[in-house]
């Protein structure tokens, strides 16, 4: 009796398959082709991104090395401004208080030779301007373009004007005015000969001048003589404030107009409507402008308004920022238009008055 062989039966899960069962399948050759092109792509991708980060790194160190040398000349010409206005405190000495001190500081403005003659016959009280010598340089050339204004106060209206002389501080004039006005009311007058800097395009500077109450002259012989010029009284006007910025990179310049104070009473009311004119001057040309809103009924008025300018960094040495602040007259303009609108009708109208230098003419019909 022999036992009967076991009958074989399926393997266990446990049993390790038999290798030489197991079949290779070959890898497609689409499959093969997607991925060096996927690869491929990978690496070119990588090997952009690293081109262009290289890229901007010389590009943002040229752009900002460009920046900094702009910068740098801007600084450069702000120091120089602040060196010539503000000097450093190292720099200012003492300055000794006496006399000799006393006629250094007159001898700033400079000094003016005049000459006085009454003629008994006609009248007339005759000014000679001689002369001047030693003036103060108002202009940026180191030079100026002085003219004498003469006038009898408190007649200020009837005044006389020399001829300009150009570029000069030592001007040689030459010219006599002739007032008329009666020997017993001529003790009551004084004589101002104020000397100016003539400007094309803004308004003219007052270097100094002379005062000569009539009452301590003895004019029964002519009198010439020289005077230091005196600083001319200035009318206050208010203070304005407001801020600048330039930005070399973008070549933009901004003023932004803050607020006034303390302004002068032009209306009837006695307050004012004023706004402000932002003039961009290049070579003493006005460029471009712009202006603020008008604030009604104040004299402190706030404005916080921005106004941009673009100026090229080569260009921002030639130019000049000039401020003005206006009173907005709208009775005028209203008067004038009333009288428009009611043809042979009388309109009557109350109106501020005003320095006759700066009197406003009415538009033309």
């Amino acid at each position: 009796m022999f036992p009967e062989p076991p009958t074989p039966g399926p393997p266990s899960p446990d049993t390790p398959p038999d290798s030489s069962r197991i079949s290779h399948s070959p890898v497609p050759p689409w499959a093969l082709a997607t991925i060096v092109l996927v690869s491929s792509l990978l690496v070119l991708s990588c090997c952009f991104c690293l081109y262009r980060k290289c890229c901007r790194r010389r590009t943002g160190k040229k752009s900002q090395a460009q920046a900094q040398v702009h910068l740098q000349e801007v600084k450069g010409l702000g120091q120089s401004y602040i060196d010539k206005v503000q000097p450093e405190v190292e720099e200012l000495e003492p300055a000794p208080s006496g006399p000799g001190q006393q006629v250094a500081d007159k001898h700033e403005l400079g000094r003016l030779q005049y000459s006085l003659d009454y003629d008994f016959q006609s009248g007339q009280l005759l000014v000679g301007i001689l002369q001047a010598e030693g003036l103060a340089a108002l202009d940026l050339g180191g030079s100026s373009d002085p003219y004498v204004r003469v006038y009898l106060l408190p007649d200020k209206r009837r005044r006389y004007e020399t001829k300009v002389h150009r570029q000069t501080l030592n001007p040689h004039f030459g010219e006599t005015f002739a007032f008329k006005v009666p020997y017993v009311e001529l003790g009551g007058r004084v004589l101002v000969m104020a000397v100016y800097d003539f400007d094309r395009f803004s308004r003219n500077d007052a270097i100094g001048e002379v005062r000569v109450p009539m009452s301590s002259v003895d004019l029964g012989r002519p009198v010439q003589t020289w005077r230091e010029l005196q600083a001319a009284p200035q009318e206050k006007l208010g203070d304005i404030c407001f801020s600048l910025r330039y930005v070399p990179t973008a070549g933009k310049l901004t003023v932004i107009v803050l607020e006034a104070k303390n302004l002068k009473k032009m209306d009837v009311g006695g307050l004012s409507d004023p706004y402000v004119k932002v003039h961009l001057l290049q070579g003493g040309k006005k460029v471009r402008k712009k202006k603020t809103t008008i604030k009604k009924n104040t004299l402190n008025p706030y404005y916080n308004e921005a106004f941009s300018f673009e100026v090229p960094c080569d260009q921002v040495q030639k130019v000049q920022v000039e401020l003005t602040v206006l009173d907005y007259d709208k009775a005028s303009l209203r008067h004038w238009a009333d009288m428009l609108a009611n043809p042979r009708r009388p309109i009557a109208q109350w109106h501020s008055l005003r320095p006759p230098d700066r009197v406003r003419l009415l538009p033309a019909p």
